[in-house]
């Protein structure tokens, strides 16, 4: 059982006859991923990479059944998309724009609020089930299918953790990059319980970032779940000066609960395995799996 997306997931990409949605589609087509169709507003009827490209997201699930999105349209239009795609009934909302106003991500946020959707990013890598779909911007031949979940704020950071796990035998269940962003869809808790209840994920890797609340929240859910699934947590920016944030995340300062030593202290408190470098990750999972 895999999370979010599978080999049975109907994806279109939004914007998919622009330079990015290109090359991203052409790559996730080559990975084996199910795509079916795509979205540019005055382009449907036409083909684009071999699949049929639509006006909009509603004759997309009408014509094809898309029941997953991916998103790379401009910023000033991505939280339109973003709308557009839950209005249509689509489950699954990746979204990778970087740059979308945070007024513009408020008024997305509250409007799925009452749709049957989920939202990833934005301002994120995607998501990947290895050997069955590859619904972002990841380097797919890094991931190797196994019993290991990873989420992670960072796109590179969630590669990497891939690679560390990998290399010591093991593979990936599901790996959820949910977005830098102020404001995003999905948080680090709820991909974090997203995982646990995988009967298939049997340990979970979680990176964050200094500032913000997120990864507190998250370790704070799992000590209160009783999971006895192990979890990985690693920090990133210990090394930044006090009050600052990661340079992409301009996630918000929380106080003193949001320096890396702070967060540290709060995972291990709840029960997490927490390392100091992300090389470290990997012979990590592997003890804790042993």
């Amino acid at each position: 059982m895999s999370v979010l997306v599978n080999k049975d997931s109907k994806i279109i990409v939004q914007g998919f006859t622009g330079s990015e949605g290109t090359f991203h589609a052409e790559q996730m087509i080559a990975y084996g991923t199910n795509v079916v169709g795509g979205v540019t507003p005055g382009k449907g009827g036409q083909e684009h990479l071999g699949k049929p490209v639509f006006n909009t997201v509603e004759e997309a699930v009408e014509k094809v059944d898309a029941d997953t999105t991916i998103i790379f349209v401009p910023p000033a239009f991505a939280a339109d998309a973003i709308m557009e795609a839950a209005n249509a009934g689509i489950k699954v909302i990746i979204t990778i724009t970087e740059g979308i106003p945070v007024a513009d991500m408020v008024k997305a946020n509250n409007y799925l609020k009452n749709k049957d959707c989920r939202l990833i990013g934005p301002n994120c890598p995607g998501v990947i089930t290895p050997e069955e779909a590859k619904v972002g911007i990841m380097p797919g031949f890094v991931f190797k299918k196994g019993k290991v979940g990873i989420v992670s704020k960072s796109g590179t950071l969630t590669y990497e953790a891939a690679d560390q796990v990998v290399r010591q035998g093991l593979g990936i269940t599901t790996a959820i990059g949910i977005g830098g962003d102020p404001i995003i869809g999905t948080t680090t808790k709820e991909a974090v319980e997203l995982l646990i209840n995988d009967p298939e994920t049997e340990c979970v890797v979680m990176i964050g970032e200094i500032g913000g609340q997120l990864e507190a929240d998250a370790a704070k859910w799992y000590q209160e779940s009783g999971s006895k699934k192990p979890i990985i947590g690693f920090i990133a920016g210990e090394t930044a000066p006090a009050g600052r944030t990661m340079g992409h995340a301009g996630a918000i300062v929380g106080g003193s609960d949001d320096t890396a030593q702070a967060k540290k202290r709060i995972m291990k408190e709840c029960g997490i395995h927490v390392v100091d470098s992300p090389a470290e990750i990997g012979k990590k999972v592997k003890q804790v799996m042993a």
